[in-house]
C-alpha cells in the first residue's frame, strides 16, 4: 500500500519519516518532491572495476547551472536528508525530468527501512541538458511495511551508506566479498 499525503504527514509528525528541509508545498497526493543538491560527481577513471574503490571528482553546480553530457554517469545528491522508520521509500524521477531525457537512477530507486541520509542519484541523459541546483529532480513514494523488522538499515552491521553527507557517494561495491 502506498502512503497518501495525510499518512506521510502523520508519519512525519510521529518521526517515522523525517524530511529535512520539509516544505509542505512539495507534498503531493501520494509522494514528496525532492530537489537536486549543489554537488555532482564523476568517476576519475573511464574503466570502473567492481572489486576496486573507484574514486570520484566532486563538482559544484553554479548559478548558471551545469550541462550534463550523454555517455557520462553523473552522481548527484538530493538537497533533502531523509529518514524512514516505518515504510519503504522509493525514489522516482519526476515526469518533467524524464521528458528532458534525464534518468535519475540506474538501479537504485528503493531505499530500506531505516535508511537515513541524502539520496545519491545516478544521473544520465540522452542529450546535453543544463541542470540547476534546487530544481525538482524526483519524488519519494512510501510503501507501508507489513510485519516486524529485525534488520533496520541504519543499524545493520556493514551498511555501506550510513555516513551522513551532502555530497554524492561513489559505489562501495568493492567492500563486498565476491
Amino acid at each position: 500500500m502506498i502512503l497518501t499525503d495525510t499518512q506521510i504527514l502523520d508519519s512525519i509528525q510521529s518521526k517515522e519519516i523525517v524530511i529535512e528541509p520539509f516544505d509542505p508545498s512539495c507534498l503531493g497526493t501520494n509522494s514528496y518532491d525532492v530537489h537536486l543538491g549543489k554537488y555532482l560527481a564523476v568517476y576519475k577513471n573511464e574503466v570502473l572495476d567492481a572489486r576496486k574503490h573507484n574514486e570520484i571528482e566532486h563538482l559544484e553546480i553554479g548559478e548558471e547551472g551545469f550541462v550534463i553530457q550523454p555517455g557520462i554517469l553523473y552522481l548527484g545528491v538530493t538537497q533533502e536528508y531523509t529518514e524512514t522508520h516505518n515504510s519503504v521509500p522509493f525514489l522516482e524521477g519526476k515526469s518533467s525530468v524524464g521528458r528532458l531525457g534525464i534518468d535519475i537512477h540506474a538501479t537504485a530507486g528503493k531505499g530500506d527501512v531505516g535508511f537515513c541520509n541524502t539520496w545519491t542519484l545516478e544521473i544520465s541523459s540522452v542529450q546535453p541538458v543544463r541542470l540547476y541546483a534546487g530544481m525538482p529532480i524526483g519524488q519519494l513514494i512510501y510503501f507501508k511495511v507489513d510485519g516486524k523488522i529485525n534488520n533496520f538499515y541504519n543499524k545493520k552491521p556493514g551498511a555501506k551508506y550510513n555516513e551522513r553527507t551532502i555530497r554524492p557517494v561513489e559505489s562501495m561495491m568493492w567492500k563486498n566479498k565476491f
